[in-house]
């Protein structure tokens, strides 16, 4: 008895991607699979945010939830980090579950929200604004907001471009840990390598398109194999005097 192909997660063939009636990305064709760990590559303005957008969109159109962690993080400086953290559910509450616990937090949902904290360092700080907060501890906190959401599914533009290599794998890790699949756009190439299973680079073709470079296992490649998708800028003579 021939076994059925399991069908991907989700599909996007033939897809032209921008803003407005600036194409980003053409004729893209992505898959996405049950399970995989992705990290998207490219250089700055390749495109990552735009597929992650349009991810997390057609994800969204079929019925499935991802927790999401943008680049911009998203949080609210003036609210504290429990705060922050729980809007994350919000959309899974009553109107009058969410007042409640913006005038007075009950203690279960405060229990729900450190026990996200407390593996990613930030549990100390569930009263502080995030305002009062550094760089690298609002990145903690947008991930947390993030797992706090509870879903299977983890997309996230950067969420560790603020921290030091270490507390990036260490980040990389947990979020790993708490999501079946996940793709996460990154600048670290060696990240990429150590704790995905496969690599979607975007780029730019000869006629200056932003195309799908490369997409391949991680166990199938080098170092090396990334450099195309950063190449390096072309230097201009200086003017001497």
């Amino acid at each position: 008895m021939t076994q059925a192909t399991p069908s991907p997660l989700l599909h996007l063939s033939r897809h032209h991607l921008g803003h407005g009636a600036e194409v980003v990305l053409r004729d893209l064709d992505v898959h996405l699979e049950h399970g995989e760990r992705v990290a998207l590559l490219g250089a700055s303005g390749a495109g990552k945010s735009t597929l992650l957008e349009a991810l997390r969109s057609a994800l969204h159109e079929q019925g499935t939830p991802a927790a999401w962690c943008p680049q911009r993080q998203g949080l609210v400086p003036q609210l504290s980090v429990y705060h922050n953290i729980f809007m994350g559910r919000l959309d899974q509450q009553s109107s009058l579950t969410n007042l409640l616990n913006l005038l007075r937090p009950r203690p279960a949902h405060w229990q729900a929200v450190a026990v996200v904290c407390e593996p990613l360092g930030i549990a100390g700080l569930m009263e502080r604004s995030v305002e009062a907060l550094s760089g690298g501890q609002r990145q903690r906190v947008a991930i947390a907001r993030a797992l706090y959401q509870g879903h299977d599914l983890f997309l996230g533009d950067e969420p560790v471009a603020s921290v030091d290599p270490h507390q990036a794998s260490q980040l990389i890790h947990w979020i790993h840990s708490r999501h079946a699949t996940s793709v996460v756009a990154l600048h670290q190439k060696e990240l990429a390598l150590t704790h995905f299973t496969r690599v979607i680079g975007l780029g730019k073709d000869e006629n200056g398109n932003g195309k799908v470079l490369l997409d391949a296992n991680t166990d199938d490649l080098k170092p090396q194999d990334l450099d195309c998708l950063y190449p390096a800028a072309s230097s201009e003579p200086l003017d001497v005097d």
